[in-house]
């Protein structure tokens, strides 16, 4: 995960599918450096059909859709949940990493974040013979039925994409706004903290006034 910072004409091409997983913070400064924001925006999209498709676990309220449907559904929502994610996590990822001294500009980010996406690529065949083969225990909360024999694998595969996509951003914040790994790693926890607790106060406020609404009844 070393920086990958040699001039642009010496530097020779990289496949950010591959790259991403073993060298971040390479991948990051080829995106900065070498493509645009289509192509960022490219990137995330397929990435985040994985995202889609992975979240479709307990989706109850589509379980009486065609699975053709729900495909169409989540290759059209993927792009749309990427650049509004992306979006907000490169702008969080910027003004928090300033307290750092960072030096990276919010395209940069927006640029080093799209690759997060990268790994749940790998999770897209499992969902969608997931979805094709048994949609109720992919969607139903409630099913108790057999599992297909694919469900673990899924499950395991899913976790472990989803914490290297971890480190994988720590590597991205840390190339972007040329700061070492533990400063990014604050770069990610602070705000992640921080919208926790709010949900937290969030979450009580609204139970207040539920049940302040209810007294009055």
């Amino acid at each position: 995960m070393d920086n990958f910072n040699e001039p642009s004409q010496k530097r020779p091409k990289v496949n950010p599918f591959l790259s991403i997983w073993l060298h971040p913070k390479q991948t990051t400064r080829y995106m900065i450096e070498e493509k645009s924001i289509g192509f960022a925006i490219l990137l995330m999209s397929i990435g985040y059909l994985g995202v889609t498709l992975s979240d479709l676990i307990d989706s109850k309220f589509m379980i009486d859709w065609s699975p053709w449907f729900i495909l169409i559904f989540c290759v059209i929502a993927a792009p749309i949940t990427a650049i509004i994610a992306t979006a907000f996590s490169a702008l969080i990822a910027w003004l928090f990493g300033k307290l750092f001294k960072g030096t990276g500009t919010y395209s940069d980010l927006f640029k080093g974040l799209s690759l997060t996406g990268i790994p749940f690529i790998v999770l897209i065949p499992f969902y969608l013979i997931w979805l094709f083969t048994s949609p109720e225990s992919l969607m139903n909360p409630d099913f108790t039925g057999p599992y297909p024999w694919f469900f673990w694998i899924a499950i395991l595969l899913t976790l472990v994409v989803v914490v290297w996509s971890v480190v994988i951003t720590v590597g991205i914040i840390a190339e972007a706004h040329q700061i070492p790994n533990w400063m990014a790693f604050l770069t990610l926890l602070i705000p992640s903290i921080i919208l926790g607790i709010l949900l937290i106060i969030l979450i009580i406020v609204l139970f207040l006034i539920f049940g302040i609404f209810i007294g009055m009844m």
